[in-house]
C-alpha cells in the first residue's frame, strides 16, 4: 500500500479563499482582522509577470481588491524563511508599481495591505498577531506628522500612514487556543 498523501493546511486554505462561494469567509476574516466592514470585489492575478529576465518575479497566495479599491495581499508561509520580512517589504512594493501606470500622478498610488498568515516562528515576541506601518514622529516635538489641508482634501485621509502599505502577520502556532477577541473565535 502506498504512502498516504495528507493535505496541507495552507493548500486547503488557498483553495478555500480562492472560491467565489467562499467570499462571504474571507471576507469575514480580513473584516475581524482590519477592524473594517471589508466587502471584496475581485480577485486579482496573484503572479507578476517581470518586465525583463533580471526583475525578481512576485507570487502571494491571493489578491483582492476591497470597495475601497485596496489591495490586499494574502499569504500563508510554511516554511520558515529568515528573509521573508523582506519578501513581504518586496511583494507589497512590487503590487503599488503593478498598480500604477507609466504617465498616472503619484496620487493614483493604491493603498497595499498585507496579510501574513505564518506557520513558523517570525521573529522573537510573544503576541501571535503584529500590525505595522509607517508613521512620522518629530524628534524635538515627538508630534506625529499630519497632512496638510489640501493633502486631506485630495486623499480624504489626515495621516500619511493611512496612504502607505499595512502590513499584519498572524503567527498561527503562537496562538493557545484561548478566544479573547472576535478575531481569535
Amino acid at each position: 500500500m502506498g504512502k498516504r498523501k495528507l493535505v496541507s493546511v495552507d493548500w486547503a486554505l488557498k483553495r478555500l479563499l480562492r472560491s467565489k462561494a467562499n467570499y462571504e469567509v474571507l471576507e469575514g476574516f480580513l473584516s475581524e482582522l482590519l477592524k473594517d466592514d471589508i466587502e471584496i470585489l475581485e480577485i486579482l492575478e496573484s503572479e507578476s509577470n517581470r518586465d525583463n529576465a533580471h526583475d525578481k518575479s512576485n507570487r502571494v497566495d491571493l489578491k483582492v481588491q476591497n470597495r475601497k479599491q485596496e489591495i490586499i495581499l494574502i499569504d500563508i508561509q510554511y516554511e520558515r524563511e529568515f528573509d521573508y520580512l523582506q519578501q513581504i517589504l518586496f511583494a507589497t512594493a512590487k503590487a503599488i508599481t503593478e498598480h500604477l501606470s507609466a504617465g498616472e500622478p503619484y496620487e493614483q498610488i493604491v493603498k497595499v495591505i498585507s496579510v501574513n498568515i505564518l506557520h513558523f516562528d517570525l521573529g522573537q515576541g510573544k503576541d501571535y498577531v503584529y500590525h505595522g506601518k509607517t508613521r512620522f514622529h518629530g524628534i524635538h516635538y515627538h508630534d506625529e506628522l499630519q497632512l496638510n489641508n489640501k493633502q486631506q482634501e485630495l486623499f480624504g485621509k489626515q495621516y500619511p500612514h493611512e496612504l502607505y502599505p499595512e502590513y499584519y502577520l498572524l503567527k498561527v502556532r503562537q496562538f493557545n487556543d484561548v478566544a479573547r477577541d472576535s478575531l481569535d473565535e
